[in-house]
């Protein structure tokens, strides 16, 4: 327990002040030997000095501003540590691009193609988004957005209302021009660092296009995921005229490599189980892929949790205000008696 203001202690003498000698004038009696010993008396007697003690000594504590510093909890249950590494560039304001196969996919997505076309890509995977971490109450997610530069947004909880509100706030104004992949993995991956492990852990890069990460980069990111055993999903959301993550038969592959998602899609395949590609062309296959990721994150896992300072003033204070009331009715008793 901690206090605000420890210099209103210097109070608390002031709760001996029911034990000094009572003020009232003795009643006299000629023989006191005669008096049979009246132990409930007594007993009443110190209970209400407590009483008054009491009273003053939780005032004073109220004053001081008592308060339970900040505590980890030890919880288990069923889920993952699941980190959302939003795209936030300029190109997410454009609205989903026709399948390869001439539509056909678009179809199968039913009503929910049609209902998204027209629609930016950036709103359709929030909206997605959302109904992701209001079906799975038991995991913990963190919000990362990037575009130029990575933009940390919440950090893991398991409150929803908190998780829904980050996602919401991840549409305020336009996207950038430039994005940068590689510092937005990285910032993702900075969740999990100082972490001890309890679980499933992923990050869900949700973006619409690629970037050519340099050498030293894609050693750093390497090195992070495979020391920290993070899964990567990526769920490519594919413009209008992408080529896509896989490259035409018989298209040369030097050439191919030149496209930023191609060559960031075969990078990620170095990291083996650890990566999983989903290339999304409507509304409707982005809700398939989010499906499969929910399914493969739900593990057992053990996790801490973190709980938020909490005041005990107002304890205090019902403290104070018990005993006061219980020392009004004990005079309001003896008044009634002697009256």
């Amino acid at each position: 327990m901690t206090l605000a203001q420890p210099l209103w202690l210097l109070l608390l003498p002031l709760a001996l002040l029911p034990w000094r000698r009572s003020a009232e004038a003795p009643v006299l009696h000629g023989a006191l030997a005669l008096l049979p010993p009246d132990p409930a008396s007594r007993l009443l007697s110190l209970l209400l000095r407590a009483l008054g003690s009491l009273a003053i000594a939780a005032l004073v504590l109220a004053l001081a501003g008592p308060r339970l510093a900040e505590r980890a909890v030890q919880r288990v249950g069923r889920g993952a540590e699941i980190v959302l590494l939003l795209d936030r560039s300029g190109s997410m304001d454009q609205s989903f691009g026709r399948a390869r196969n001439g539509g056909g996919e678009a179809a199968r997505g039913g009503g929910l193609a049609a209902q998204a076309r027209g629609r930016a890509k950036s709103d359709v995977a929030r909206e997605v988004l959302s109904d992701f971490v209001a079906q799975r109450p038991n995991d913990r997610f963190a919000l990362v957005a990037f575009s130029a530069a990575p933009m940390p947004v919440l950090d893991f909880t398991q409150h929803t209302e908190a998780v829904q509100a980050a996602i919401a706030a991840a549409a305020v104004g336009r996207g950038l021009g430039e994005t940068d992949i590689g510092r937005g993995v990285l910032a993702a991956l900075d969740h999990f660092g100082q972490r001890p492990f309890a679980g499933g852990r992923i990050v869900m890069l949700v973006s619409d296009g690629g970037d050519h990460l340099e050498p030293a980069m894609r050693e750093r990111i390497t090195q992070r995921m495979r020391r920290d055993r993070v899964s990567l999903y990526w769920l490519y959301l594919r413009s209008a005229g992408s080529p896509g993550l896989q490259p035409p038969p018989g298209s040369d592959p030097e050439a191919a490599s030149n496209v930023p998602e191609v060559f960031l899609h075969r990078y990620f395949g170095t990291l083996g189980p650890q990566y999983h590609a989903y290339e999304i062309e409507d509304p409707a296959a982005l809700q398939r892929a989010v499906a499969d990721v929910g399914r493969l994150a739900d593990l057992p896992s053990a996790f801490e949790e973190r709980l938020p300072p909490r005041p005990l003033d107002g304890a205090c204070l019902a403290v104070a205000l018990g005993s006061c009331l219980l020392l009004w009715g004990a005079q309001c008793v003896q008044r009634t008696r002697w009256g």
